[in-house]
C-alpha cells in the first residue's frame, strides 16, 4: 500500500521533507542550459535536455535524506512532447533511486475521461489487452470539483495498483478563498470536501492507521490545517507553501497528529534554486546547495515538531 511505503520512507530517512521538481529554465543554471543550447539551438529538444540533466544531479544530493519528490507537470508540458519525455525519464529516474512519485496533475474530470487519466497516471492503459505504463507515479494530485463519479475512477486504481492520491482541499494560493471559502449551509467549501475525503479514506487505512486518500492542505493556512486535521484523522496531508510561498516550519505543525506523521511538506523553489542564494558556491554546485537547503528544512520541521511534542522518529 503506497502509505505504507511513504511512511516508512520518512521514519527510515527521518524526513518528511518533499522537493517539487518544478524545473523554471529562466533559474536552471547556464552552465546546464548551455551544452545543450549549442548541440540542438534553443528548441524543446535543449529545454527537455536541460531540465532531465538538472533533475537528475537534483535527485541524487536528495535521494537519501527524503522519501519523495513531487514533478509539477505543467513545468513539462509547457515544452511539448520533449517535455513529457523529460517528466517520464525524470520520474523513472528518481524511482531507481528510491524515491516515492508524487506526481502533481491535479486531473480530474466525469467517468469515462477520469478513468482515462487514472490509467495514465496512477493505473495502466489498455492497448488490445496489453496493459502499459503510461506515466510512471505512486501517487497524483486530484481535483475533486466535479465530486465522486470523477473521483471513484482513480480510487479504483489506488486499489488495484497501491497507489495513492491527494485530493485538493485547501490549496496554498492567496485566492484560494474565492471558492473554497464558500459556505454551503453551516459548511465550508473545503469542509465539505474534507469530509468527503474522510468518507474516502476510511476504506483504505494501512498498517500504521493511514490511508492511501490523503489531502493537500496548504502550509499558508495553518489555523485551517489545525481543524482539518481532525476532520481527516486517518488522511495524510500533502503540504504546499513552504519556503517561498512563505510558510515556516510552525505554520507545518497543524498539519501532523500527535504520532508525528499525518503529513509531508512539499518545498520546490527554496531547495531546486538554492544554489541562487549561497554567493560563495560556484553555480556548478547546485545540486549541494539543493541538499542544504532540504537538510536545512527536515531539520527545522522536525526540531519544530519535537518542540510540540509530536515526535515521530
Amino acid at each position: 500500500m503506497f502509505i505504507d511505503y511513504l511512511i516508512e520512507s520518512i521514519k527510515k530517512k527521518k524526513s518528511p521533507v518533499v522537493v517539487g521538481l518544478d524545473p523554471r529554465l529562466e533559474l536552471i543554471p547556464d552552465c546546464v542550459k548551455k551544452k545543450y543550447y549549442d548541440k540542438y539551438g534553443k528548441t524543446f529538444k535543449a529545454a527537455s535536455e536541460a531540465i532531465l540533466e538538472f533533475n537528475k544531479v537534483i535527485i541524487d544530493n536528495v535521494y537519501d535524506i527524503v522519501p519523495a519528490v513531487k514533478p509539477q507537470i505543467a513545468f513539462y508540458e509547457q515544452y511539448g512532447i520533449e517535455g513529457l519525455d523529460a517528466y517520464i525519464k525524470t520520474c523513472k529516474y528518481a524511482s531507481s533511486k528510491g524515491l516515492l512519485i508524487i506526481g502533481d496533475v491535479k486531473r480530474g474530470d466525469i467517468g469515462s475521461t477520469s478513468k482515462a487519466y487514472s490509467s495514465a497516471y496512477i493505473g495502466k492503459s489498455d492497448i488490445e489487452g496489453e496493459k502499459l505504463e503510461a506515466f510512471p507515479a505512486d501517487a497524483v494530485t486530484v481535483n475533486p470539483y466535479l465530486g465522486d463519479d470523477c473521483l471513484k475512477e482513480f480510487i479504483e486504481d489506488v486499489e488495484k495498483y497501491s497507489k495513492g492520491i491527494f485530493v485538493l482541499v485547501k490549496t496554498s494560493n492567496p485566492s484560494s478563498s474565492q471558492i473554497q471559502n464558500l459556505m454551503s449551509g453551516d459548511k465550508k467549501i473545503y469542509e465539505i470536501v474534507a469530509l468527503m475525503v474522510d468518507g474516502w479514506s476510511s476504506n483504505y487505512v494501512g498498517e500504521y492507521g493511514y490511508s492511501s486518500i490523503g489531502a493537500v492542505v496548504g502550509a499558508t493556512y495553518p489555523e485551517e490545517a489545525k481543524m482539518l486535521r481532525k476532520l481527516m484523522p486517518n488522511s495524510y496531508f500533502l503540504v504546499p507553501g513552504y519556503g517561498a510561498q512563505g510558510g515556516t516550519a510552525e505554520d507545518v505543525v497543524n498539519s501532523f497528529n500527535d504520532d508525528g506523521l499525518g503529513a509531508v511538506v512539499n518545498s520546490s523553489r527554496a531547495i531546486l534554486y538554492a544554489y541562487k542564494r549561497e554567493k560563495d558556491e560556484l553555480v556548478e554546485n547546485y545540486g549541494a546547495a539543493a541538499r542544504k537547503e532540504a537538510m536545512k528544512m527536515r531539520d527545522a520541521i522536525n526540531k519544530t515538531l519535537e518542540k510540540h511534542g509530536k515526535k515521530y522518529w
